[in-house]
């Protein structure tokens, strides 16, 4: 009985030297984009509701 074995390599980068020349190897076109980057926003404000904190109140952890 025979087996073929096949030689896989990975196309994955293993370290980040690696990774850096591949993203160097891709065409301008694919890494400009004319869009630019959107503003940053403020996050929507925390709220909690009695029945989330009802669900913790017992739990030391939470300090409630």
């Amino acid at each position: 009985m025979s087996h073929n074995v096949l030689d896989v390599t990975s196309t994955e980068p293993n370290t980040i030297a690696e990774l850096i020349k591949d993203c160097a190897d891709l065409p301008e076109s694919l890494r400009s984009s004319s869009e630019g980057v959107p503003q940053q926003r403020s996050a929507a404000p925390w709220r909690v509701s009695d029945a989330n904190t009802a669900q913790v109140r017992d739990m030391d952890d939470y300090g409630c």
